[in-house]
Formats: C-alpha cells, sequence, structure tokens
C-alpha cells in the first residue's frame, strides 16, 4: 500500500511492518499506541522504525491512519489503559522491602 508520511512515499505491506518490528522492545505507551502482533507500541516509535526518520518529522495521526489501512488495530491515547490488580507490589515497593524499609515511600 502506498502512504504519504512527513511528505514522503512509502510502499508499506503488513508483513513487511511485521518484519521491520520484529525484536524491536515497545517503549511504555502515554499516548496513542497500535497493535503489531501480540505487542502494543506507541505510534511514533512505530513511525520512527517504519520511516527511518526523525520523530520531530511526521505526527502521529499519520502514521495512526496508515497503520489502520493496513488493517493493525490502533488505539487512541485517551482509552483505558491497563492497571495493575489492586494490592499487587510495585517493583520499587519490593525494593524497598528488601532494604528493610517498611513505611510509606514519600517519608
Amino acid at each position: 500500500m502506498r502512504c504519504v508520511i512527513a511528505r514522503y512515499p512509502f510502499e508499506l505491506t503488513k508483513d513487511g511492518v511485521l518484519a521491520l518490528m520484529a525484536g524491536v522492545t515497545p517503549e511504555p505507551v502515554t499516548g496513542d499506541s497500535v497493535t503489531i502482533g501480540r505487542r502494543r507500541y506507541p505510534v511514533m516509535q512505530v513511525g520512527a522504525v517504519i520511516t527511518r526518520q526523525d520523530r520531530r518529522d511526521f505526527t502521529g495521526g499519520e502514521v495512526t491512519r496508515a497503520m489502520a489501512r493496513l488493517g493493525f488495530t490502533c488505539h487512541s491515547g485517551t482509552e483505558a489503559v491497563p492497571r495493575p490488580a489492586p494490592g499487587a507490589r510495585s517493583a520499587l515497593d519490593a525494593a524497598a522491602e528488601l532494604f528493610g524499609h517498611t513505611g510509606p515511600r514519600d517519608a
């Protein structure tokens, strides 16, 4: 599929995007994201990988449109992000406990 991202034409295929994103560790999702394979990536990370351009050169909307046209599931930044189960300890809490700190973290 031909698409334009940051005023440059790209010929993208679903298999091509899957191949480019294979082995790429997803960054933390804070806004719009796209599910590629079994992983959820920020759209700006996907755009940087598939275009090899600086993230300031394109918008998330351009990448989201291209990924949606290819058949990937796109998520808006306003969707609920999965949260840890109530009562689950964070890594910081576990580390503090190892050092003998049992009180509130801000104290």
